[in-house]
């Protein structure tokens, strides 16, 4: 008796994720020799889009200004975090963003069933997370992090510069130019220094020879 072949109900692929509410996560400020590293952590509404978000390094400060005020009217929830220069020295700059990622997800209203991270590497987190490379410029709400971030840090350098002028924070935003190095070279390090970083470091360590030769002299 010949057999009979029953073929198989056509299957659709089912998506990886849990439903719930998504949570974009981004950092800005691993970088500069100052200052604390800002992370941010964004969950946004689908009935309010926002035009217009990309990888903030992509915008103009305008632009990003203007997006920073929208999202935080927009988003259903957002949180920014900081980790210190002396968690930054302490623990290294990597571990020190992580720190800030995590402090942004808690600091959520809303808790996500998935966190989306710009990046290669994932805080220690209670739920799924996912690491997406380029994900500032894939991920509605992983761009939308990065802009809240870069903004916040910018704001915060606008605000060291008038506390510490000579060193053009305003300009650079904390970034090793060779303004900033010279300004470092010829005035020291200010508190906001992240001395782990070897520039810094290299200047702190002169100064101290200086002192030191002048006492002894």
């Amino acid at each position: 008796m010949p057999s009979k072949k029953f073929s198989l109900p056509e299957q659709g692929s089912l998506p990886w994720h849990a439903p719930g509410l998504v949570a974009g996560v981004d950092e800005a400020g691993r970088g500069p020799l100052a200052g604390p590293v800002v992370a941010a952590a964004v969950i946004l509404d689908d009935l309010h889009p926002i035009a217009g978000l990309a990888d903030s390094k992509k915008l103009t400060a305008l632009r990003r200004e203007k997006l920073f005020d929208e999202i935080r009217a927009k988003a259903l929830c957002f949180c920014i975090a900081e980790a210190s220069v002396e968690e930054i020295d302490r623990l290294n700059i990597l571990q020190a963003t992580l720190l800030a990622m995590q402090r942004a997800v808690h600091g959520l209203r809303l808790k996500p069933a998935l966190v989306q991270v710009d990046g290669n590497r994932l805080p220690v987190l209670e739920v799924q997370a996912e690491a997406i490379v380029k994900g500032d410029a894939l991920v509605q709400a992983i761009s939308a992090a990065s802009i809240l971030a870069k903004v916040h840090r910018d704001r915060w350098c606008e605000g060291f510069d008038r506390e510490y002028p000579g060193y053009g924070f305003a300009a650079h935003k904390g970034y090793g130019t060779a303004a900033h190095l010279q300004a470092l070279r010829v005035l020291g390090a200010t508190p906001a220094h992240r001395r782990s970083f070897a520039p810094v470091a290299q200047v702190i360590h002169t100064f101290a020879a200086r002192e030191a030769a002048a006492t002894t002299a």
